[in-house]
């Protein structure tokens, strides 16, 4: 039987790129014509709900703003919780979340007064320290096209990834984090450079140049956030752990690109199964997170 008493919701990053699967299957589910876990073989999270779910585990996948700014994201995230804990029954929920995700969370937690509500928050390629991708992109009038491309779609979250926002909301955030009964952990992914998604390989370079090891969009360092959150004596651990499988940021959340076949003796065996048993070998490093909760 799983250990985790509380159910789990896997929160998704920033531009979910499975928007338009996630938007019928929301106005499906407002209609009444669904359950609330349809097939997640094209998920953002791909099949990783659906093995939790067969291993026992009450899973839940959040569905928040596409490229809002975190204070929005945030807000719906807890919108999220709030709906799933009526759904279950329970007083509190774990959170696994990848990439922008993780920040997500992590405001809601201290700007919601969430913390009473979430027992733990597991983050996976979270740019707890910010990305110097997203510096280089600012420095490139990043900002003017996000401003530009607002009048269409909010895209303000981006600046919610420099390394100076990120550092701001780490000081601001600290003392509460530290004092808060919620469980903190940090996964950290890096990949080889050809081994990374091939649109992710020139952001792969941008952050290896300044940060070094990375999973093509977020520093392994960030990733790890810190080792202690400390409010005047009081000092609270933050579990920090490599991730166990090499991945890209797209690999981290169980998908396989063919960039993968450079260092797979696929020729040895079925195609088919290389790509199931990498992506298989995703889904239990999420198991194992699950059942140590």
């Amino acid at each position: 039987m799983p250990n985790a008493k509380y159910p789990i919701i896997l929160a998704h990053g920033i531009a979910r790129f499975d928007f338009l699967l996630n938007f019928f299957n929301k106005t499906f589910e407002a209609l009444g014509l669904t359950d609330e876990s349809p097939n997640d073989a094209l998920h953002y999270f791909r099949g990783i709900g659906s093995h939790l779910r067969l291993h026992g585990f009450d899973v839940h996948q959040s569905s928040v703003s596409f490229a809002a700014p975190v204070e929005r994201r945030a807000e719906d995230l807890r919108d999220e919780v709030n709906r799933i804990l009526t759904l279950s029954g329970q007083e509190k929920v774990h959170i696994i979340a990848h990439s922008m995700g993780g920040l997500d969370a992590r405001h809601m937690i201290i700007t919601h007064e969430m913390a009473p509500k979430v027992c733990s928050l597991t983050t996976i390629g979270t740019p707890h320290l910010g990305t110097s991708f997203a510096d280089w992109g600012l420095a490139h009038q990043g900002d003017e096209f996000i401003e530009i491309i607002g009048k269409v779609i909010d895209l303000g979250g981006f600046l919610n990834l420099s390394q100076a926002a990120c550092s701001a909301f780490n000081e601001q955030a600290q003392e509460h984090e530290a004092t808060n009964a919620v469980i903190y952990r940090a996964y950290a992914a890096s990949q080889k450079q050809k081994l990374v998604f091939t649109p992710l390989q020139k952001s792969w370079d941008i952050i290896n140049d300044s940060e070094g090891d990375n999973d093509g969009l977020v520093s392994a360092r960030s990733q790890l956030w810190q080792s202690r959150l400390q409010a005047g004596a009081v000092s609270k651990p933050i579990e920090q752990k490599l991730f166990p499988v090499g991945a890209d940021h797209l690999n981290e959340i169980g998908w396989w690109d063919l960039n993968e076949m450079k260092e797979m003796h696929w020729w040895k065996r079925s195609i088919f199964s290389t790509i199931r048993d990498y992506e298989l070998r995703i889904k239990n490093v999420y198991l194992d997170i699950a059942s140590r909760l």
